[in-house]
């Protein structure tokens, strides 16, 4: 009766093992679902940034640049000081904005002198279509043009106004064009509108270096400001390259506890199981068995997997590192659609199963796998020695 007792303690603790190892299995699956989810939102930031340098190192003129910041502009608004940026952006517009009015203030001495000429008062006023009875007109002249009508755009304040002095200086030679376009050579309106072209032509000639210093200022500034967002770009995509960097450390270190964890939670290897495990060494392709040995000399300084002869005794490996090599030569054996009883199934109590390898593994074989196979049986061959002694 009490050993019947004992028996059914031990089984309420074997039982309630089962039941926290179940919970331990559970809960590690979901941080490595949790680490896996997180780290592919890593992935996509770390393609921004790789996107952003690629884009940086490429060589762009500065108008494939402007481009480039336009079309990006939703990202642009995240970088730190993206609104002082925009409040700049605004100040330099209206300055901007202010000293061409000044200039097309001053264009308007040009225009005074221009319509105030004895034959500029066929310019005037629009042309009276209907009633000159001029039928073509609008078959000929696409867009009419008058100097009221550049008066009243350059007094609006409905944003119809002109933004610049070279949209005044094309609708001035519009009026013109136009009349010299409708009118025949010899007639006494082509030859006014012809002369008084040439005299503006001449005058803003004198004023046009007035104009192209402004606009060589503007393109500065612009630049300066496109190149202060680049810099704010830069200084942010770095940063988010350290905490990235810092990210994707804590995730590896996260995952190397679970790893050890779960090793940790692993049964011991029986004797049977190292047995099976040095076997599926001997299937692996060169690339991956020199992945294997390096997993042994990651846990074993000693260990040089790179030597030309190498001498790996399964015994003398920790459990951890016997783990390790499971798991990776069962995920390598899967890769070749290899069956996993080679190195076993967990569903069966963990227990490798022996297989022999077939006539194209011992093709495949390299003189790597052979050395480990040479160092296998000498290691066995040495055990045994020591054992029948």
């Amino acid at each position: 009766m009490e050993e019947q007792l004992i028996l059914d303690i031990g089984d309420d603790g074997i039982e309630k093992m089962e039941e926290n190892n179940a919970v331990i299995v559970d809960d590690i699956g979901q941080q490595v679902d949790d680490l896996f989810t997180k780290v592919e939102k890593l992935e996509q930031r770390v393609n921004e940034i790789e996107q952003f340098y690629l884009n940086s190192s490429n060589k762009q003129s500065s108008s494939s640049q402007k481009s480039l910041l336009v079309k990006d502009k939703d990202k642009v608004k995240h970088i730190p000081g993206y609104k002082k940026h925009q409040q700049e952006a605004a100040r330099r517009e209206a300055t901007a904005a202010k000293r061409m009015q000044e200039i097309m203030r001053q264009f308007g001495s040009i225009l005074r002198q221009i319509t105030q000429h004895k034959w500029a008062w066929p310019f005037m006023q629009p042309v009276d279509v209907e009633g000159l009875g001029l039928r073509d007109y609008y078959e000929v002249i696409d867009r009419p043009m008058d100097f009221s009508t550049i008066k009243n755009l350059m007094e609006a304040k409905d944003g119809t106004e002109y933004k610049h002095v070279r949209d005044i200086c094309s609708d001035v030679r519009l009026v013109f064009q136009n009349a010299m376009k409708y009118n025949d050579d010899k007639s006494d309106v082509h030859v006014m509108a012809k002369t008084l072209l040439e005299k503006f032509e001449e005058k803003w000639l004198q004023f046009l270096p007035r104009v192209t210093e402004e606009e060589k200022r503007r393109e500065e500034e612009e630049a300066e400001a496109q190149l202060s967002i680049q810099r704010a770009q830069e200084a942010a995509h770095a940063k988010m390259a350290r905490d990235l960097s810092n990210e994707l450390y804590e995730a590896d270190m996260h995952l190397e506890q679970l790893r050890e964890t779960v090793v940790q939670k692993c049964r011991k290897m029986s004797i049977e199981d190292k047995r099976n495990l040095g076997i599926a060494l001997t299937q692996l392709s060169p690339e991956d068995l020199s992945k294997a040995l390096d997993i042994v000399a990651q846990h074993n300084p000693s260990f040089h997997s790179t030597a030309i002869e190498v001498d790996l005794d399964i015994d003398a490996q920790s459990e951890s590192t016997l783990w390790r090599l499971k798991y990776f030569v069962k995920d390598a054996l899967q890769g070749y659609g290899k069956d996993d009883a080679i190195i076993g199934d967990e569903a069966n109590n963990g227990h490798l199963s022996p297989t022999k390898p077939t006539n194209t593994t011992r093709t495949i074989a390299s003189k790597r796998k052979k050395q480990i196979c040479n160092a296998l049986a000498r290691t066995a061959k040495k055990r045994n020695q020591k054992l029948s002694s």
